[in-house]
């Protein structure tokens, strides 16, 4: 549809694409080491001193993004707080898991493991899966960052959208028991199909070698990375919490427990430009804005001022 709307910008996008396919990448960070195991998951240990603040990230997405050269949010919050970023580690470890036994039976032992109340920060889905584990085990505090939670706030064609894609992919995801990601990333494409055109568009347009095509590689191969969604928790997420919304009507269920969003102190982040996750879907609750996109909050020239110093604020609160 794009290509026959607007050609011109069809071909600066292959031509972006053909460059981002092409370019050369850097040695990755090392890993950080391990503090703490469960079931195949970690809490690697980013630094830091005093109360413990956990970031847990989305299942869907390798965590480095929360810990990029340059715009880490593991190093900001390090300078205040031992800081531990979850790593789920291989999807094959945990492929009976749905997305509640993520949280009580790797996520909560995890917690539990470190002798002391923690504080939480929960990226995407990651978020929604903290405020669970908020209602399981003593914390401080939760902070969401660009986190679902009402999903009745997404557009009844993208649920239909994605109601469709999973009827289609789900006979091989039972063959797989897993959901690859991208077919994950299909969905995500197909909330805002101009959108990538344009990004790979404007790569074309940037010099070779330039930060700013270092800085994009780095993003959408972290975009394109990650571990298949073990196949209950992708049908958890699919058919529960997106067509049934039982997060935001109060009947998400973990461990017996029912979840509530307001059972610690809580601040929601939100991404104006979120393409994603729709402000409205944030959990109820005092919420702040940040002025940029869904990755863009955690990586963008922004981060430092609209969501580093107001999330240290509310940790130390």
């Amino acid at each position: 549809m794009v290509g026959e709307e607007n050609p011109t910008l069809a071909r600066q996008a292959l031509e972006g694409l053909s460059r981002y396919e092409y370019v050369v990448r850097g040695e990755q960070q090392p890993l950080r080491p391990v503090a703490a195991t469960a079931g195949g998951a970690m809490l690697r240990d980013h630094g830091g001193a005093g109360t413990p603040v956990v970031l847990v990230p989305s299942l869907i997405n390798p965590p480095h993004v929360l810990d990029l050269p340059g715009h880490s949010l593991t190093a900001a919050l390090a300078l205040h707080h031992r800081v531990l970023l979850l790593d789920w580690g291989a999807a094959r470890e945990r492929g009976d898991l749905d997305l509640g036994a993520h949280v009580a039976e790797l996520l909560v032992p995890l917690l539990r493991s470190l002798g002391e109340p923690v504080s939480l920060v929960g990226y995407c889905l990651g978020g929604t899966m903290a405020l669970a584990a908020a209602n399981l085990i003593a914390v401080n505090r939760v902070a969401t960052l660009a986190a679902p939670w009402r999903f009745a706030a997404y557009p009844p064609d993208a649920i239909a959208a994605l109601a469709r894609l999973w009827r289609q992919s789900a006979p091989a995801a039972e063959r797989f028991g897993a959901l690859p990601t991208e077919i994950l990333q299909a969905a995500f494409w197909s909330l805002d199909p101009r959108g990538i055109v344009v990004k790979f568009a404007r790569l074309a347009g940037e010099p070779k070698n330039s930060a700013a095509v270092a800085r994009f590689v780095t993003l959408e191969d972290w975009a394109n990375e990650g571990e298949p969604v073990p196949l209950p928790a992708a049908r958890e997420l699919i058919e529960r919490l997106f067509a049934r919304d039982c997060t935001g009507k109060g009947e998400w269920r973990v461990a017996g427990t029912r979840i509530r969003a307001d059972a610690v102190p809580a601040l929601h982040f939100t991404a104006r430009g979120d393409r994603i996750v729709p402000t409205g879907s944030a959990a109820p609750g005092p919420s702040r804005a940040v002025g940029a996109g869904h990755v863009g909050m955690i990586v963008g020239r922004r981060a430092a001022d609209e969501l580093h110093k107001p999330l240290l604020a509310f940790l130390a609160d």
